[in-house]
């Protein structure tokens, strides 16, 4: 496994483990595993039980190339529908615990994942796949073509963490939150503010705090009540956690 260096954009360097190519070819057979599984269904319950061969056998070729095309069109957007819902995983991504993540810091779009889709014609349906496999045992970064254009990156999650390493506070059953307007921000927002704060308090660096908390106000609206720039950014973690936990 090779590791990945995203800069955020508090330009604070964050490292991942990317998937490996064994990770990404398990996610993918799982997934084929599914499609799969939703062709035998489709064609017991149509073919068989309901035998709509014999209903479609007056229909023209339009008319039964739209039938199959409705019936298999969930099998062409799968891989961007759940990506897009699950924020970078389809169900064999979850298994296997992989991600697609944007190698800037941002938490992918669904104009990135529509790349990587249109992208699987090349990397997965020419020469059998050979192509992504290439790509992504000879890239740094572990890219397919699809990640290359879309400017993303698989990483694994399998990394050991504790609470200090998520966008995850402790906060007691009787905490006031100080600022709802929180609600504003991401998970991917708090994550970044999270780690960013950490490496500025681990080097002390007051200018990195102080434009991190520029930076929260300016996006949000909050305004620093505590006067303590450190105070702030925790009450901040802390206010986010409580208000997700309690939505």
């Amino acid at each position: 496994m090779s590791e990945l260096s995203i800069n955020t954009t508090q330009n604070v360097k964050i490292n991942f483990i990317a998937a490996s190519v064994g990770e990404r070819l398990g996610a993918y057979f799982i997934d084929l595993g599914i499609k799969l599984s939703y062709i035998f269904a489709i064609i017991w319950i149509f073919f068989y039980w309901m035998d709509i061969d014999r209903l479609m056998t007056n229909l023209d070729m339009w008319s039964r190339g739209a039938i199959f095309l409705v019936l298999f069109f969930p099998l062409i957007i799968y891989s961007i529908t759940l990506e897009s819902i699950f924020e970078g995983q389809s169900f064999g991504k979850k298994l296997v615990k992989i991600k697609v993540v944007k190698i800037d810091g941002y938490q992918a779009g669904f104009g990135d994942y529509l790349i990587r889709w249109f992208f699987r014609i090349i990397d997965f349906s020419l020469f059998n796949g050979i192509i992504g496999l290439i790509a992504v045992a000879s890239s740094k970064k572990s890219q397919r073509l699809g990640d290359m254009a879309a400017g993303t990156a698989v990483i694994t999650l399998k990394n050991k963490i504790n609470i200090s390493h998520t966008i995850l506070e402790d906060i007691g059953e009787a905490y006031v939150p100080t600022y709802p307007l929180v609600i504003k921000l991401s998970d991917n927002d708090m994550r970044i503010i999270k780690e960013t704060y950490q490496s500025a308090l681990a080097k002390n660096d007051h200018e990195i705090i102080y434009k991190l908390v520029a930076k929260i106000e300016g996006v949000t609206g909050i305004k620093n009540q505590s006067g303590n720039n450190n105070d702030f950014i925790r009450v901040i973690l802390k206010d986010y956690n409580f208000y997700t936990q309690h939505m």
